[in-house]
């Protein structure tokens, strides 16, 4: 197909508030493509990069009238909707709403349907959820309209519902009792690889009605790929106990105790599992050539995941300042327990006193100015990091008054300086992850609005117990520090009138 002539075509994407969806979308957009995109809830768009850049049309796809309307004048249709299976009759509704959208398709005169399915063997009993997607991959199958149904694993990237299992289990478990399906053989695929083909269905043959496995070519255990997270994040080596008495039901609980990951969610990807999860064809090289630079190895992945490639960036999670420019990065449509666990502590205050005086305290801030907040406390943290190996409090500060970008403070240091308006620092001090302290002030009426934050990410388990050991101290130094802060600002002589 003429690529220019694509782009000059109408593409409608269901599924856009999902984790892949969301991710394809931000790529035709960003090739060119004119697209459209149905949801029953618009509002969950109004962050994501491209929400202005794409026609939003609210509505549900089992309402075969408003399929009828979103489906006219498309080229390609990408289904990508699938929830992860609960309540009664599950997999008879995924079907329903699979043969409306289809019967739409093919009555609209749609050129192809994509589809996104699971990797499974042959000739096994399927879970619930894994049955529900095939069945969905036939009915778009024979539907009428030439449809494409690709068949892919665990699929790698921050916000993916299987990275996240395999993220938090390895953060918070340095020993796991887990199934035995861990030592099942897995073909995981980068989050880009999956989009990569995604995009390549665009340029098919006519009429070609089929479906193609899709994965990194690298095959590992379920143990494998989370010793290698661990190795990637900088955790010691897992040690996983395969257990014959764990059913998926029992090891849905337990996924559920102790990651953030719901319940009705862990339990279909757990009894995805049970299986091998590898590629039997290799035919979609013949259609699609492989990503420049090849396939996504699955270490790699991880890394694009955990934002290691990226240089001088700092983790996208909290500090949400860059728009998304790879398909491994955040969307504002992902769920809130997907991405690295990251504990915050936010105070802010209303001052009287002007940005001036308020943000002249918080440059002057550490030191022998000290840190406004029991001073003992920080002085035994001080001396708790130096017995460690740490940097301690003995560094000061270079000038009482005047901080710059890049210089110590203490045991922390200055990352970021908008003087009169923003301060973060960076912890040097001996902690098991990593940890910020920001500073902002802005104007508020005649006064100022005093917004402070510590944010924290914990490495495995000894960094949860960490932050909940200090969480009770947290409780009244990050606020007296706010408090004072802000009157010590409000303290200071008044300014002089200007001549």
């Amino acid at each position: 197909m003429d690529n220019d002539g694509a782009r000059g075509k109408l593409i409608l994407v269901t599924g856009a508030t999902g984790y892949i969806g969301g991710r394809l979308v931000t790529k035709l957009v960003a090739e060119g493509y004119h697209v459209r995109v149905v949801v029953r809830s618009p509002q969950k768009l109004k962050d994501v990069p491209w929400a202005e850049s794409v026609d939003i049309v609210q509505g549900d796809l089992q309402d075969a009238d408003t399929m009828r309307e979103v489906s006219q004048g498309v080229d390609t249709l990408y289904y990508l909707v699938h929830s992860m299976g609960s309540g009664r009759n599950f997999d008879e509704r995924e079907a329903d709403i699979a043969s409306t959208v289809a019967a739409a398709a093919t009555a609209a005169g749609v050129r192809r349907i994509v589809y996104l399915g699971g990797l499974h063997p042959e000739g096994v009993e399927l879970s619930t959820h894994m049955r529900s997607r095939t069945q969905v991959g036939r009915i778009l199958l024979e539907s009428g309209t030439p449809t494409i149904a690709f068949q892919a694993g665990v699929v790698i990237g921050s916000g993916s519902a299987s990275f996240e299992m395999i993220r938090h289990l390895s953060d918070v478990l340095p020993v796991m009792p887990a199934p035995k399906w861990v030592l099942n053989h897995i073909e995981p695929i980068a989050v880009r690889d999956v989009i990569h083909y995604l995009v390549g269905a665009l340029d098919l043959p006519a009429g070609l009605n089929r479906t193609f496995d899709v994965g990194s070519r690298e095959v590992l255990t379920y143990a494998d790929m989370m010793n290698q997270y661990a190795a990637a994040a900088g955790l010691p080596r897992r040690r996983i106990l395969a257990l014959p008495v764990l059913t998926p039901r029992l090891a849905g609980h337990w996924v559920n105790l102790v990651t953030p990951i719901p319940r009705a969610m862990a339990m279909p990807l757990i009894e995805s599992l049970q299986h091998d999860a590898i590629t039997s064809e290799h035919d979609i090289d013949q259609y699609v050539p492989a990503p420049v630079g090849g396939l996504t190895g699955y270490r790699r992945a991880v890394d694009l995941a955990l934002g290691r490639m990226r240089a001088g960036e700092v983790e996208t999670s909290w500090a949400g300042a860059s728009q998304v420019d790879t398909e491994a990065d955040p969307l504002p449509s992902d769920p809130q327990w997907a991405g690295h666990t990251v504990f915050t502590d936010v105070q802010t205050y209303s001052s009287t006193a002007s940005t001036q005086k308020l943000w002249s305290v918080v440059e002057g801030i550490g030191g022998e100015n000290g840190w406004y907040s029991w001073p003992v406390g920080w002085a035994a943290r001080g001396w708790m990091d130096k017995l460690a190996g740490g940097v301690g409090l003995r560094r000061g500060r270079r000038d009482a008054k005047e901080l710059l970008t890049g210089e110590a403070l203490d045991f922390w240091r200055v990352e970021e300086l908008v003087r009169g308006e923003r301060l973060r620092l960076r912890a040097e001090m001996k902690v098991p992850g990593r940890a910020w302290l920001e500073f902002r002030v802005e104007p508020d009426g005649s006064g100022s609005s005093y917004y402070q934050r510590a944010v924290f990410f914990p490495q495995g388990l000894s960094g949860r117990l960490y932050w909940f050991a200090v969480l009770p101290f947290h409780g009244f130094i990050f606020s007296a520090m706010a408090r004072n802060i802000a009157r010590a600002a409000e303290a200071l002589p008044a300014e002089p009138a200007a001549a």
